[in-house]
């Protein structure tokens, strides 16, 4: 048993070194504070607990006297720990801690094959904490770039602008899980809080779900019921599903084309496993979601008839919603999301790509910075920023956006793909090819990458677009020559486009590449279905 001394709280978890109401060092409370300690009683490391003799000692021997110096250093120390801790945590404000970062578990098993089991362990426990109220749980993209590099807690407290930092190691051998955990102080590097969690592999989900609530319950004092809930909630009870889920998520985490196909298969076989596993369905919907939209809807609506209660679906919806340019229905499932898990930053960004495509771009930028806010180094989010304020005509900002999207991840080939496209808008025609190359780079096709930069080279800039014509794909609309000669062709590519609920028609309505089809009716009736509501 522990005791705060400031409030006179008792604590019985002997984990727990600072007080969750006052932050105050707490103190044992197995012994009579009055107690006086023999010189063999004397800790050889200071106590937690203060030592306060009841009767000073007229005792003038030099072991009295040794004993009764030592007494008071120790008195002195513990309580200036104590007021340490007080001043550190909030003077009483009722809480002790209220930011923090879960960095990326390390694999401890020697074994890459079971790195996603690290990661997805990172991953859920982050996306558990994340329920906590007034909690700043940093994202994952926010901690995944420490991985596999040595940084102490302190930088990493200061860059991240967290208090607390939480580490672990997971070992599997077998059927045996060991996880380690401490959570330290950034500030100090102090550890706040240390324990060893040792299971078989078919405890993985009960053992996620102790995890989260021993961590939050070191964060803060009290949660509500339903706070509870969805900070342990599980999603399936099965732990081979589960697993399964895991592999699907580190697969997906990587991106590319091939890894995104790896992760359908581990989603597929975790809700065959488990028909009931909702996160399985919303892992499926998010898979290359701009492809065979009618499968991915129903994917969604089966995660939503299992659990209405999944912001990740509601949001997937909107999302799907959008690309139907039925932007009511999108705006209320987006809305719905964001209700559901106002910490969910892909609700908020494509809530400003919605507002984006129908010309709303003040707004579009607001819901952008808000997902940024959650989730700062998100490739994702930080293109959509760029790509806004092209839309809206800012093309220096959105340029320098596109900067910024590369220095986090240089290997993203749509940031340089829509850098290509500003530089167009500008006349800077030198530079878009070049962007425009480094992308299909990227992507895969380092041939095309050649044709472009030689036809510049030979016939200029309407060379260029001759070979983009000829070798891209019709998604790529925005690389074509329309003249009055071609009316009719680029008329239906356009509808063939709006058929299949392409995301990025609507830069038709700005493009000038277009104006030779602005006085069509067709044309005119494709720009409509980007009119906001009314």
């Amino acid at each position: 048993m522990k005791r705060c001394p400031q409030c006179g709280g008792d604590y019985t978890d002997e984990t727990l070194n600072f007080c969750l109401e006052d932050g105050a060092w707490l103190v044992s409370s197995e012994e009579p504070a009055t107690a006086i300690l023999t010189d063999a009683q004397l800790p050889s490391e200071s106590p937690t607990r203060p030592l306060i003799p009841s009767k000073p000692s007229t005792s003038n021997t030099p072991s009295s006297k040794r004993r009764w110096i030592i007494v008071a250093m120790v008195c002195l120390a513990v309580s200036a720990a104590a007021l340490g801790g007080y001043l550190y945590y909030g003077r009483g404000s009722g809480k002790q801690i209220d930011s923090i970062a879960v960095m990326p578990f390390v694999n401890g098993s020697g074994n890459a094959d079971v790195e996603y089991l690290s990661d997805g362990m990172t991953e859920t426990l982050i996306r558990s904490l994340s329920q906590l109220p007034n909690v700043n749980v940093k994202s994952r993209s926010s901690v995944f770039r420490y991985k596999g590099k040595e940084n102490d807690a302190k930088t990493i407290g200061t860059e991240l602008g967290v208090q607390a930092i939480l580490s672990g190691s997971v070992v599997q051998r077998g059927d045996a899980l060991s996880l380690n955990l401490e959570l330290i102080d950034a500030r100090t590097e102090n550890v706040i809080w240390t324990d060893r969690y040792d299971r078989h592999s078919s405890d993985l989900v009960s053992l996620q779900n102790e995890i989260a609530r021993d961590v939050s319950s070191k964060l803060k004092l009290k949660l509500s019921g339903v706070d509870q809930q969805k900070v342990e909630k599980a999603y399936t009870s099965d732990p081979e599903a589960y697993r399964l889920y895991l592999q699907g998520r580190y697969f997906w985490n990587k991106r590319s084309k091939a890894e995104v196909d790896r992760a359908v298969l581990y989603f597929k076989q975790a809700v065959e496993r488990d028909p009931n596993f909702a996160l399985g369905y919303v892992g499926l919907a998010d898979s290359d979601e701009d492809h065979d939209r009618p499968l991915k809807k129903e994917y969604i609506r089966r995660a939503l008839s299992i659990d209405d209660s999944v912001a990740e679906a509601h949001a997937s919806l909107g999302y799907q919603y959008m690309l139907d340019y039925d932007w009511t229905a999108s705006e209320r499932e987006l809305q719905r999301a964001m209700e559901l898990d106002p910490k969910y930053p892909r609700s908020y960004a494509w809530n400003g790509a919605r507002l984006m495509m129908i010309g709303k771009y003040d707004e579009a930028l607001a819901s952008i910075e808000r997902a940024l806010d959650l989730d700062p180094t998100s490739i994702g989010v930080n293109f959509y920023k760029g790509v806004c304020l092209g839309a809206a005509g800012r093309r220096e900002e959105a340029i320098q956006q596109f900067k910024n999207t590369m220095e986090i991840d240089p290997t993203f080939p749509w940031a340089h793909s829509h850098l290509s496209r500003i530089y167009r808008l500008g006349g800077d025609y030198a530079a878009s090819v070049e962007e425009r190359a480094v992308s299909l780079e990227l992507d895969g096709h380092p041939d095309m990458a050649i044709g472009v930069r030689e036809s510049f080279a030979k016939s200029g800039w309407e060379g260029v677009q001759r070979y983009m014509a000829a070798h891209n794909p019709p998604e790529s609309f925005y690389w074509g020559i329309v003249t009055e000669q071609n009316k009719e062709v680029w008329i239906a590519i356009l509808q063939k486009q709006a058929e299949a609920g392409n995301f990025w028609l609507f830069l038709i309505k700005t493009d000038p590449s277009f104006d030779v089809l602005r006085g069509d009716p067709r044309f005119q009736a494709l720009v409509r279905r980007f009119d906001p509501p009314q």
